[in-house]
Formats: structure tokens, sequence, C-alpha cells
């Protein structure tokens, strides 16, 4: 790979990212809050690549005008990249043909809970059922015991998991910064469920707070109960991951 290619490379990479960083699809990858590093980033690599490609053009004209053809040749191969340089291909290509789906049940179910004690909770918001995420109700069910929830039906929307047992959980990921590091945070349904459950399907779960709690069987983790009174299936968010664990 010479020169040139490595250039090509770089901007491919550069133009990918940029496509990445424009569209939603940067969401599975890293959390929305670096979307302008991420463009910024590609921005950088298309810079750099034409940078390389023009400098390397002036460096070919001058070697044209002061070797000979013979000299030029050997000078070419003495500076020639390895072969293995060419692996540099395999990301780009992964980012460009593979568009993975965000984490779903199967890491769900074998990542212990990722739930932690609040600071304290804000007032809840308007609205009958209340809009809540499912970090948002895990953590005021599992830590505060309910006292906010009492007398307020929730709507919750996250993705269905089942165990081992079939007992079902809705979860959502929660991410520091990018996919590799996500964790769920996990509650457990009980009341009126639909007769037939399929993993990774998106739901908004309307239902109600119940003292009941479980423990996550992969690190003995919290997990409230929601006592479920109506199911409806939606379509996958345009942001997959909980950020709302961090704030």
């Amino acid at each position: 790979m010479n020169r040139q290619a490595q250039a090509a490379v770089m901007f491919l990479l550069g133009a990918a990212l940029l496509h990445a960083g424009v569209t939603d699809l940067y969401l599975r990858y890293v959390k929305a809050g670096l979307r302008p590093l991420l463009l910024a980033s590609g921005a950088v690599l298309i810079a750099a690549s034409l940078a390389t490609a023009w400098y390397e053009r002036r460096r070919a004209k001058s070697s044209a005008g002061t070797s000979t053809g013979a000299d030029t040749d050997a000078h070419a191969h003495a500076h020639r990249e390895p072969r293995i340089a060419w692996l540099l291909l395999l990301p780009l290509l992964a980012l460009i043909l593979i568009a993975p789906p965000a984490l779903g049940s199967y890491s769900a179910l074998r990542t212990g809970t990722a739930l932690q004690q609040p600071y304290g909770y804000g007032t809840l918001p308007a609205g009958d059922p209340v809009p809540l995420s499912v970090v948002d109700y895990a953590s005021r069910a599992a830590y505060g015991h309910g006292r906010s929830l009492h007398g307020r039906p929730v709507r919750v929307t996250g993705f269905l998991a089942l165990d081992h047992g079939g007992a079902p959980y809705l979860v959502r990921m929660a991410l520091n910064c990018c996919a590799a590091d996500a964790q769920p945070v996990k509650i457990a349904l009980t009341g009126t469920l639909p007769p037939v459950l399929r993993p990774d399907a998106w739901l908004e779960v309307t239902g109600s707070y119940t003292p009941r709690l479980t423990h996550d069987p992969v690190n003995n983790g919290p997990i409230p109960y929601l006592k479920v009174t109506s199911v409806r299936p939606v379509p996958t968010p345009r942001d997959p991951y909980d950020e709302t664990w961090n704030n």
C-alpha cells in the first residue's frame, strides 16, 4: 500500500464517520453527546487524506523532474509499504457494510443489572400515566421504595427479555460512552401480559408500582417489579440506549 492508497483509505474512513454522524447510524456505536467529536474526527481524516494526496503528487512531480526513470523506480520500491497495511480496510468495510443492531436481550441476560442508587429524585413529570424511563422507574422502585410512585400509573418503554424460565423483563441498555460499555437496567414484569412474548420486541408498558423485588442472578443487583395493566408494541426508538443513569 503506497501513500496514495493510504490517503484514499483515510478519506473513505473519514467519509464513513461523517455519514454516521449526520445520520442516526452513530447511535448504534456511541452516545448522542459524542456526535460533535465524531463529526470533527471525520473532517480531520478527510483533510489529512487530501493533504497527503496533494503532498505525494507534488513529491512525485519533483522526483520526475530531477531523477531518471531507473532512479524513480528504485525510490518507489524502497518506500513500498508492507502489504499488511491493507488490513486497515477491514474496519472501514465493517463500518460501511455491516450495521449491527443495538444490543438486545442476549447481552442483557448475560450481564448483571447496572442500576445504581441516585443522589436524589426529581419531580415526576405531568401526565397520566406518567412517562418514565426504565432507569428512572427502576431506581425509584428499588431505592426509593416507590414513595414517589404511589397512586400514579406509569408508562415505560424498553425491549423485552425472557430468562431461561420464561420470566419477562423490560430492559434498556445504559452506557457511559459507547456500545462497548453498555450495561442493562431491568424491570421484572407481572400482571396483565400478552399470551405471546417475543424477545427483543420493543414495548410500551403501562402499569403501577408494586413493592415486589427480585435480584439479578448475574450480580445480585436489585430488579424491581412493575404491575402491568396494558402493553403496546412500538417501533425501535431513534436512540435505543438510555443515558439517564449518568445524569
